[in-house]
């Protein structure tokens, strides 16, 4: 039997309904007008003033201009090694020391799990990273940007917590069967828990593409940098001029703001088409690792 909604709960809803589609509009409008902006005329989008519902003038010069400019070749490649190389790490080191600190027969378990908790609220700071990084020899490499964040503490509790809901039978019958503890791990713990490794791999993949301030600290060479650091030097160092070569100065200006919103769309849309391949493990893999402490 269908039970009848009361008034107020109608209206809770209709409030509720109401607030996503508001969060909905400031969420995406943003984003739209980048979109818009990077087609549109160059001219007729620096005498527009107010909302901007669609491109003024389809233009792809700004894309032509910024395709075309080695740093941003460069530093999608970097950034790829970054993410790729960074993930790989990332995921071996996080299921390996989530899968020790969920074992319940590991001398000194919890008195780890303190340690690891502590350094969430207290850490040595940017200068001593900075000389551990240039002492071990990172300094001015991509792995400067890999090794040193090579767990999240965050991450690891996550993954812990998930290994730990997985039976204990599980793992006496593989020991049974003969199983060592990489076998356990990589063939009946980490199958058990994809939904949380697919929201380690957004959590991680994430959180590499858009790294740029370690990278402007450990990275000299230009040839190095990374996309979302040859971004911030386009955005807000206003160097456009390299792509918008060959134009007058008054056009240069004009054409510089639609090249900005241009490298923004070609930095973010990679990450957003990752996005949907995950979705379907993203609510179940964090609930997941949140149900138990």
């Amino acid at each position: 039997m269908k039970e009848q909604s009361s008034l107020f709960d109608k209206i809770f809803y209709a409030g509720i309904y109401v607030l996503l589609v508001f969060l909905i509009i400031v969420t995406l409008y943003p984003l739209l007008y980048v979109l818009f902006a990077s087609f549109s005329d160059a001219g007729q989008l620096m005498v527009h003033k107010g909302i901007l519902w669609r491109p003024l003038g389809i233009s792809f010069d700004a894309y032509r201009s910024v395709l075309a400019n080695s740093g941003i070749l460069t530093g999608y490649r970097n950034t790829l090694f970054i993410v790729v190389a960074g993930l790989a790490v990332n995921l071996v080191m996080t299921a390996l020391g989530a899968y020790v600190l969920s074992r319940k027969n590991v001398l000194w378990n919890n008195t780890f799990m303190l340690l690891i908790l502590f350094t969430m609220f207290f850490n040595g700071g940017l200068i001593p990273m900075y000389l551990v990084v240039k002492g071990v020899g990172l300094l001015d490499s991509l792995w400067s940007t890999i090794l040193p964040f090579s767990i999240s503490t965050f991450n690891l509790i996550i993954m812990r917590t998930a290994f730990m809901g997985i039976p204990d039978s599980l793992e006496e019958s593989a020991k049974i069967d003969g199983a060592n503890h990489f076998t356990i791990l990589f063939r009946i713990i980490i199958p058990l828990s994809m939904p949380v490794i697919a929201v380690m791999i957004l959590y991680y993949a994430v959180d590499k593409w858009n790294g740029w301030f370690y990278a402007s600290v450990f990275i000299r060479s230009r040839e190095l940098y990374p996309l979302q650091l040859v971004l911030r030097e386009i955005l807000i160092a206003n160097s456009t001029d390299s792509m918008s070569a060959g134009a007058s100065a008054g056009d240069r200006q004009q054409i510089g703001e639609t090249i900005k919103y241009a490298t923004i769309m070609v930095a973010t849309v990679p990450i957003l088409c990752v996005y949907p391949f995950v979705q379907r493990f993203f609510v179940k893999g964090v609930m997941v690792g949140s149900v138990k402490g």
